[in-house]
């Protein structure tokens, strides 16, 4: 027996030379299915996130739910997303500014102004005799039919209570006439926030329809 053989092992135990038994921990098999039923938890969580974004992406059943109320019945569901309204841009506006007032300078000072904030300026002057010292409000804005749903709107937010009105012109341009109640032009704060509000209007929010009553 060699020296090297520990006491109480022979046989095929019998240490030799440099060969030592390798003595190997046993393999802890719980480690492996705790890590099995974690992977699986975070696929089932991974993929509950994803039905929940193709959820709210594609407007799942979420967004409505039914509830009644003492004597009504309605669908209660998220406002519908506001389009935005196609109208030209400042710069595509060609404005004609013309003094109806007795005041000097109004029609050069406004029109420096509009140029400021992107409108194309066309004719600048005292008003026709049609309207000189004739327009009582603020002013008018003039121009042709085509005019009251694009150019109107988005020059109008930079003179409140300004009113509207047609004629036969066959060109795009339009006409501010300042009137003898013209104070000054919307501030830029308040023109801006009337431009928004005129492009992207607010949604507008479902009703709810009184329930039938049975006779």
């Amino acid at each position: 027996m060699s020296m090297l053989t520990p006491p109480g092992m022979g046989g095929k135990y019998r240490v030799t030379g440099k060969t030592y038994p390798r003595m190997r921990r046993p393999r802890r098999r719980g480690r492996i299915v705790v890590a099995t039923i974690t992977a699986a938890a975070a696929l089932g969580m991974a993929g509950w996130g994803t039905l929940q974004l193709i959820d709210v992406f594609g407007g799942g059943s979420g967004d409505t739910a039914r509830h009644t109320t003492a004597g009504s019945t309605c669908e209660a569901a998220s406002p519908s997303p506001a389009r935005a309204v196609a109208l030209p841009k400042p710069a595509d506006i060609t404005v004609n500014v013309y003094n109806a007032t007795p005041r000097g300078g109004l029609a050069k000072s406004t029109a420096d102004e509009l140029k400021k904030r992107g409108f194309a300026i066309g004719k600048i002057g005292n008003a026709p005799e049609a309207y000189d010292k004739k327009v009582p409000g603020p002013g008018i804005l003039l121009g042709a039919p085509g005019a009251v749903k694009g150019a109107f709107p988005v020059l109008g937010t930079q003179l409140q209570g300004a009113v509207t009105k047609t004629d036969t012109r066959a060109t795009a341009d339009v006409d501010l006439i300042i009137g003898t109640g013209f104070q000054s032009l919307a501030t830029p704060g308040d023109a801006t926030v009337a431009m928004t509000a005129l492009l992207h209007p607010e949604p507008e929010k479902p009703g709810c329809a009184p329930t039938k009553k049975k006779q």
